[in-house]
């Protein structure tokens, strides 16, 4: 059964800096990409930052230039580097990863279960 579990939330002012990280565990092969979700109250869940197993990354536009994501492959690791936070950056944050089981069981979609990241003013 594959775990992802995400640590690193908490409480922090306008402009400080918060790191995410999550970690997977479980029989897989390998992961082929993790991304970070955040939802706030009220609101949709919306991707945040995806990277794949080769590097590529992709950010919201919302955090473009504030966070930064890396992946530690042997660690089966994801890292979220958040800096110049806002309180609009106030939500749980998810933890998702495509991870092939192997054995040509194909890629599943795996989730956490949300750390808090709360911004005050």
């Amino acid at each position: 059964q594959v775990q992802l579990v995400e640590s690193g939330g908490g409480l922090v002012q306008a402009g400080g800096s918060l790191r995410l990280s999550c970690k997977a565990s479980g029989g897989f092969r390998s992961i082929d990409s993790m991304a970070w979700y955040r939802q706030a109250p009220g609101k949709q869940r919306e991707v945040v930052t995806r990277i794949t197993r080769s590097g590529t990354t992709n950010y919201a536009d919302s955090v473009k230039g504030r966070f930064t994501t890396s992946m530690d492959n042997a660690k089966e690791m994801v890292y979220l580097q958040m800096n110049s936070l806002k309180p609009e950056d106030t939500a749980v944050y998810y933890c998702n990863a495509d991870v092939d089981l192997g054995y040509g069981r194909g890629l599943h979609d795996y989730w956490g279960q949300g750390t808090q990241v709360t911004v005050s003013s």
